[in-house]
């Protein structure tokens, strides 16, 4: 956990950084209107929110013709790329967006590019790792390994200078960023993202793999998410999805005290074939290194 001093002043950071006036205008109310029943969504109504926020906008259309869906045809309007996205992906470009005006460009510690691939890639095989072990809601796993490492910028805003100190040392060490986090700072990023996460108000067990991804026996509560996403976070360190930097270790993660918690949840993942699922990724891996070049282009994230 956070040492007393060091979790007071960050608290102190973060209440400033909710306060900054980070979101496009139409974030509110376009989240209220995506997480509508779905029968009362109104599709003409989303389009015209969404047609009111450039930043926004460009995300969609680029996330619609990226790798990711495979259009025979590029989606040439707002209304073909909300189609393509549905719901949930709309909701999580909005967040995205969000992300990008809080971090000016000049502000990361690591190439953008890097941490939306290992974000987005977290993403996608959280997706799939719920699917295969019948996680009972893979949309929630999706959206969970997306925003993980939602500390990263978190650190990089409220402690610029001693961030950069951080990730170079981790990048030259070759250690987990997260022990050199705790080691120079006193917290690490993913409990810096959870306290922003709780100060966004996302749901609870959201906040709580964001929190205790790098810290799962800490968890408050059963929550098989927080195993989930620690698990896929390290596969996808492991598979080149991480930080822009080789980490010196060997992961076995049949091995690692989150997997055999993660299978009281879900039993099928005692049966599953861990080795072809990581022979598997190798494709998917491309796919979204493919997909992340293709969404955030240079000067653009």
């Amino acid at each position: 956990m956070i040492a007393t001093e060091p979790k007071k002043e960050l608290q102190r950071k973060i209440s400033e950084l909710r306060a900054l006036p980070a979101a496009p205008a139409i974030l509110q109310p376009l989240l209220q209107m995506l997480r509508q029943p779905p029968d009362k969504i109104e599709l003409k109504k989303v389009v015209q929110l969404v047609q009111m926020e450039k930043t926004i906008t460009a995300q969609c259309l680029r996330v619609a013709n990226s790798p990711l869906f495979g259009r025979v045809r590029p989606a040439e309007s707002i209304t073909a790329a909300v189609m393509t996205l549905g719901i949930q992906r709309m909701e999580d470009i909005l967040l995205t967006s969000c992300f990008h005006q809080i971090l000016q460009p000049n502000k990361w510690v690591t190439p953008p590019t890097d941490f939306w691939r290992h974000s987005l890639g977290c993403a996608l095989v959280c997706k799939e790792f719920a699917e295969r072990i019948d996680y009972s809601d893979p949309d929630r796993g999706y959206l969970a390994g997306l925003l993980h490492d939602l500390g990263i910028i978190v650190n990089s805003v409220t402690y610029e200078r001693e961030y950069a100190a951080v990730f170079a040392e981790a990048r030259n060490s070759g250690l987990p960023l997260d022990e050199v986090e705790r080691a120079k700072l006193g917290f690490t990023h993913s409990e810096s993202g959870g306290m922003l996460a709780k100060a966004w108000q996302m749901p609870e067990l959201v906040v709580e793999a964001i929190e205790f991804h790098h810290d799962v026996g800490s968890s408050p509560r059963e929550n098989p998410l927080v195993e989930m996403v620690h698990i896929v976070d390290l596969l996808c360190r492991m598979r080149g999805i991480g930080y822009g930097y080789e980490e010196w270790r060997a992961v076995e993660l049949a091995a690692d005290p989150a997997w055999e918690r993660l299978a009281k949840f879900c039993p099928r993942l005692g049966t599953m074939d861990l080795i072809r699922f990581t022979f598997d990724m190798d494709t998917y891996v491309e796919r979204v290194k493919a997909t992340v070049d293709a969404v955030y282009r240079r000067g653009d994230a």
